[in-house]
């Protein structure tokens, strides 16, 4: 059978001089070519979660290296994990822009030389000739680097595929990719359970808490094996057919193309390209870019991607960050024992609830992301995660250790069944080749400042408040995320103001604008 026939637009030179699609097996089968190209681009995203996340262990172990077992400053441990988040608004921003009005190719493996030479720098930290402030200040300054890179991968990694991948396949690539952040957040619990139970007799036995110095190092340090590993396939990578058309040509003959609205799926595309005008090939990308969203019709889907993105990571991230509350309602916040017994507890908690439901979200997406489609998931996901963020600020106090678990669980499963996975794939899928990172940056930018914002001042809301008040602050941005306030087209709230984009062409869509600008023109 077809693609036509499946109801699937034919994209003849999707691949580029990757495997041509056999079109017979499930989106989520995939080819040895899709694979290598997930290993590429994966690896970011398990250095995003690894970075991210190793963190909270981290500052955990630095409490007993530097500050004898107290708790880190209020102020310097919010910006300490903020840190990355802020050097990751940087690099989706930039890496965004440089990756279209550049090249793929002339950026990609850029954002992963950024992350090596932080990580290097970070493990490097002399805590034995700094006082312990400053240690937190020298980590906070490589790890604002460090997020930078990471930063840069969201939209670097998201174009990449999305420029090669088959269009009935496209959002199962990219859900893949999205999934190794789980992988990097369980890798990473591991990683710091594994090193602990080496350390355990110098510690444990022998009392020298001090040593808990070689564990974080070596926990940060293992991030650079992936990075290493993947470095050359980056800096080597061919620039793709799909973003050398969209960049040396404003339109592709289209055979017959339907109405191109929401859901409306291009019957045919031919692969000839009309050349820019010289004119118009002097244009600035930034100039170009400003030009296609002062159109509200455009304009409308960024806000909705970059809205979503940021009030997820307000809740996400929230939850994410500052696991301390939840290890201390399921037992596992590491009160009791020695010092190496609490951090190992916590180490043990830590892996309890990545899990339950962290990772096996992430590939319920993959399965589903084609049939049910991303908005149906987003929504839902919003929904799912707004009635278990208010069952847990409910229940707070009154929920038992197993309810707690389960309902724990089940949120984290929904955010990644859910906005977590959707909001990177759409911006990778709405938009046209030719700002498609740039968008894609800006739209996870917003999501950062969410987190940002999440990090800062959660610790401090917690105090004022109490942790059920900033639990139900969590469930009004999840609910936010998928309600439309009215019933008219241009006025939908959020995931509402976004198409479902299965099977849909940006770049087709974008040269029937064009070809209907030239027709209105001429008359």
């Amino acid at each position: 059978m077809t693609d036509t026939e499946q109801g699937h637009p034919p994209v003849r030179a999707a691949l580029q001089d990757y495997e041509r699609d056999p079109g017979n097996k499930p989106p989520y089968v995939l080819t040895f070519a899709e694979v290598k190209l997930l290993g590429i681009a994966g690896v970011g995203f398990f250095l995003d979660a690894y970075d991210l996340f190793i963190i909270n262990p981290v500052s955990t172990m630095l409490q007993y290296r530097l500050y004898g077992g107290k708790s880190l400053p209020n102020n310097l441990q919010g910006v300490l994990k903020a840190s990355a988040n802020i050097g990751s608004v940087i690099g989706q921003f930039s890496f965004g822009y440089m990756a279209d009005a550049l090249g793929r190719k002339a950026i990609y493996g850029k954002e992963l030389m950024l992350i090596i030479f932080a990580t290097i720098m970070c493990i490097s930290c002399p805590t034995n000739d700094l006082s312990p402030d400053s240690c937190l200040i020298w980590l906070t300054i490589f790890r604002v680097i460090l997020g930078i890179g990471v930063g840069g991968d969201y939209p670097m990694s998201a174009s990449v595929t999305s420029d090669r991948a088959v269009i009935r396949k496209r959002g199962t690539l990219l859900a893949y990719i999205f999934a190794n952040q789980g992988w990097g957040s369980l890798v990473g619990s591991l990683a710091t359970i594994i090193v602990l139970a080496c350390y355990k007799h110098v510690m444990n036995d022998e009392g020298e808490t001090s040593k808990v110095d070689g564990v974080w190092r070596i926990v940060i340090g293992l991030s650079l094996i992936p990075a290493f590993g993947t470095l050359y396939q980056r800096l080597t990578l061919p620039e793709a057919e799909r973003y050398k058309k969209a960049k040396n040509a404003t339109v592709f003959e289209i055979d017959d193309v339907k109405e191109l609205k929401e859901g409306v799926k291009v019957s045919s595309l031919t692969e000839t390209v009309e050349e820019i005008p010289e004119d118009i090939q002097r244009k600035a990308h930034f100039g170009e870019f400003i030009e296609y969203f002062s159109e509200w019709r455009h304009a409308k889907i960024l806000i909705g991607t970059c809205t979503c993105w940021f009030l997820l990571d307000i809740a996400f991230y929230g939850i994410n960050l500052n696991q301390n509350v939840v290890l201390e309602s399921i037992g596992y916040d590491g009160k009791t024992g020695t010092d190496w017994e609490k951090l190992f507890k916590i180490s043990t908690g830590n892996i309890i609830i990545t899990a339950l439901g962290f990772v096996p979200g992430y590939y319920v997406t993959v399965l589903t992301i084609e049939k049910l489609g991303r908005k149906v998931i987003q929504i839902q996901g919003f929904l799912m995660t707004a009635l278990f963020l208010g069952i847990l600020a409910g229940k707070f106090t009154s929920l038992d250790n197993a309810s707690f678990i389960v309902c724990f669980a089940f949120l984290q499963f929904f955010f990644n069944f859910g906005p977590n996975a959707t909001t990177y794939c759409y911006p990778a899928e709405v938009f046209p080749t030719k700002y498609r990172a740039t968008a894609h940056g800006i739209s996870a930018a917003c999501g950062k400042a969410g987190a940002i914002i999440s990090a800062l001042v959660f610790n401090t809301l917690t105090s004022s408040i109490g942790t059920p008040a900033v639990l139900w602050i969590f469930f009004g941005c999840c609910l936010v995320g998928s309600v439309r306030l009215a019933n008219t087209t241009d006025f939908k709230v959020f995931t509402l103001l976004l198409p479902e984009v299965a099977g849909r062409d940006p770049d087709a869509i974008l040269a029937e604008e064009i070809r209907e600008k030239r027709l209105h023109q001429r008359r």
